[in-house]
């Protein structure tokens, strides 16, 4: 029997709206599509729906709980792109060991990272 595979996520706001066009144009997904009442992002394989929710508040208030995690080709310029549209930082770009790092807040007050693997790091996790 084969594992589970995790292929998308639920991403509930009080303003669904905001939140989705928030990612469209801050990241730049691969496909966007309204399904039903929901908003749909994919990003590679990982699709990513919005929905209203009447049982949360307007800002998540453990954000770190659960972070969103952009894996890119290029952090320098996907934050530039992120800068430019005005993006809160939690923690600016930086380099830990070869890799890039960026820890951006969306409208709800969840973390979304930017991250660029070096290879030396992409490499060490594939031989895990």
């Amino acid at each position: 029997m084969s594992s589970p595979a995790l292929d998308s996520m639920l991403l509930a706001s009080t303003d669904p709206a905001r939140l989705s066009e928030w990612y469209e144009v801050t990241l730049q997904p691969d496909e966007a599509s309204d399904a039903g009442d929901y908003r749909y992002l994919r990003f590679g394989t990982f699709g990513v729906l919005f929905d209203r929710r009447e049982d949360i508040g307007a800002k998540n208030q453990e954000p770190g709980r659960m972070i969103l995690n952009f894996q890119v080709g290029d952090a320098r310029e996907v934050v530039a792109r992120m800068d430019g549209l005005g993006v809160t930082w939690l923690a600016p770009l930086e380099e830990r060991d070869g890799s890039l790092f960026a820890t951006a807040i969306d409208p709800d007050g969840n973390y979304v990272q930017v991250i660029q693997l070096s290879p030396e790091h992409r490499a060490a996790m594939e031989a895990k």
